[in-house]
């Protein structure tokens, strides 16, 4: 751009500006003000608040919040206590219903007890119950142990000294066990200066010296896992298996079953006749019932006949009863007394014993 044409635009510039720069002068001379209206920046309208007025608002809620809570309260308590009562009613049904549903047993053991006469003494713990009764039979002297088993360890069946051969009386198997009763159990062969179980023996499940099937009127008995008296004739292993046995031994002849006489095998009818007896049944409820009998020997002329163990057996009401070993084997103790005669003079070194602990 030329010189000429700077000049003309600044002039022209110039010209254009002199209107307003003249306004300008004209203002400041004349001290002119500018004011805006009072609405030109409107302001937040204001309330005076009242004190008062507020706290009465909170006093309000805070009235309503204690009438909710004493309400909801009063709602939870009367549900509580509603609860409480119902938990009790509850209760008080089973423990009627329990009672109800036991009374057919305490029913049962009472006649069968009756039966037996007023026991002589009783071991009452956790684990059991044990009685003890003098029966007064006529041609012999004998006694009744009636037992309920509470817990799975409340009995066992051990061995002499606790191994196979082995031989000890049933007393000192109670005290060196701290039984609280001991009871002979099954028959027994001697060899070579041990004594040995005769035939299928169990304990604690296992087979001492394996199993082996009954042969003519060997019986096997004890107990299962249960509690429950077994026995009877087995020819195999897994039919006895299938009884779960946890306890038991064998002799001869079985005298019950359900109820009713087996019949006895001449052979036992004579030899001997009459012995020291000592025989092992259960109760309809599952309660273990021995019957022990004194003799003065083993000759035939003191004691009982199997026959009338059987008669017993029935008179004491007894489900299933099987004849242990007897003669100078058999053994009672109670509370750590040899109750018995033992007919030998003194109690016999066995190989298998029943003990039972309160």
């Amino acid at each position: 751009m030329s010189a000429v044409s700077v000049r003309s635009f600044n002039r022209t510039l110039l010209l254009a500006c002199t209107p307003f720069l003249g306004m300008l002068i004209w203002m400041i001379v004349e001290n002119v003000r500018i004011e805006l209206p009072e609405n030109a920046f409107p302001r937040h309208a204001t309330v005076p608040s009242d004190p008062s007025a507020t706290t009465a608002s909170v006093l309000d809620h805070l009235n309503e919040a204690e009438g909710i809570a004493k309400w909801t309260g009063k709602s939870i308590q009367k549900q509580l206590s509603i609860y409480k009562k119902t938990n009790a009613d509850m209760n008080k049904i089973a423990s009627i219903a329990s009672t109800q549903a036991a009374r057919p047993y305490q029913i049962y053991d009472r006649r069968i007890t009756n039966k037996l006469g007023k026991p002589a003494a009783t071991i009452q713990s956790d684990k059991l119950q044990a009685q003890l009764f003098y029966l007064g039979t006529q041609n012999f002297r004998s006694y009744a142990l009636k037992i309920k088993l509470k817990q799975d360890d409340a009995m066992k069946l051990v061995l002499g000294n606790d191994v196979q051969g082995g031989s000890e009386t049933t007393l000192a198997a109670v005290n060196r066990y701290k039984a609280a009763v001991g009871v002979n159990a099954g028959g027994f062969a001697d060899s070579r200066g041990k004594r040995y179980p005769l035939s299928t023996t169990v304990v604690d499940g296992d087979y001492i010296g394996g199993f082996q099937a009954s042969i003519k009127d060997l019986f096997f008995v004890g107990l299962n896992e249960d509690n429950q008296l077994i026995g009877g004739k087995f020819s195999s292993k897994s039919q006895l298996d299938a009884l779960n046995p946890k306890y038991g031994a064998s002799f001869v002849p079985v005298l019950l079953q359900n109820g009713r006489k087996t019949e006895i095998p001449s052979k036992w009818q004579t030899s001997p006749k009459r012995a020291p007896r000592t025989v092992i049944a259960n109760y309809k409820d599952d309660q273990i019932l021995f019957l022990v009998v004194d003799g003065y020997n083993e000759k035939g002329s003191s004691g009982a006949t199997l026959a009338e163990m059987q008669i017993l057996l029935q008179r004491y009401g007894a489900l299933d009863g099987y004849n242990l070993d007897g003669g100078g084997s058999t053994s009672l103790v109670f509370n750590g007394r040899v109750i018995n005669n033992p007919s030998d003079g003194q109690l016999r070194k066995l190989p298998t014993n029943f003990l039972f602990f309160k």
